[in-house]
């Protein structure tokens, strides 16, 4: 039973073990400690993931959306798999940073702070791929945000979202981007810049509690799930 169980796991460090790019030369296990949360997570993760087997009974088919959320899953439990077989030299550790700058590289970013572009900057994300729009993308947006903003001051706001409208464009061409990439917390703010970015620009969204408290690893593990 036990060479059974021993192939098992050898078979089972070879598939989680490959790399996203090539394949990785897998190292002996070394002595070391289990991580029991991200264990326990990893464990609550897949116990989680049996739903989708549960609800696309019998043929287990998954339409898009739920295709698109199974493989997120997948990928935060393979990325959580590899920290643990970094921690016992299986494989080598994962350099967080640069995985968010090659990640992060493929989008163009909006936030709402200067503030946020900070966060993101410390977090590898290269600066001139962000863009603070420090106004929604519509004129009406910003009633809806400040219902009692008087008319005279639309004219100026008009100009501020024509310029973030142009930034947008220019560096869309300059950086041969399609993609875009809001990053907001969970204000008002960032829910109608995301709204208004996924409508005009088929924008994906990123909106997180606390966003300048991120860790690098939590904003990685997002990121590999878009």
């Amino acid at each position: 039973m036990d060479k059974i169980r021993f192939k098992q796991a050898q078979k089972l460090i070879t598939e989680v073990g490959k790399s996203k790019k090539t394949q990785e030369i897998l190292k002996k296990p070394k002595e070391g400690i289990i991580d029991s949360k991200i264990f326990g997570d990893i464990i609550n993760e897949m116990i989680d993931l049996e739903e989708f087997l549960y609800t696309s009974r019998p043929t287990h088919y998954l339409k898009l959306n739920d295709a698109q959320d199974f493989c997120a899953q997948i990928i935060l439990i393979r990325n959580q798999i590899d920290d643990i077989l970094a921690d016992f030299g299986v494989i080598e550790k994962l350099n967080v940073e640069e995985e968010i700058k090659t990640l992060s590289d493929n989008y163009l970013i909006l936030t709402t702070k200067s503030n946020f572009k900070k966060v993101l900057t410390k977090l590898a994300v290269d600066p001139q791929k962000i863009i603070v729009a420090g106004v929604p993308l519509q004129i009406e947006d910003m009633k809806t945000l400040n219902p009692r903003l008087p008319d005279n001051a639309l004219e100026s706001i008009e100009k501020k979202i024509s310029h973030v409208k142009n930034d947008i464009n220019r560096k869309k061409e300059q950086f041969n981007l399609e993609n875009i990439l809001v990053v907001v917390e969970k204000d008002r703010a960032g829910e109608i810049l995301a709204d208004r970015a996924e409508e005009i620009y088929s924008a994906e969204i990123i909106s997180i509690e606390g966003l300048k408290d991120i860790t690098a690893g939590e904003f990685l593990k997002i990121l590999s799930g878009l």
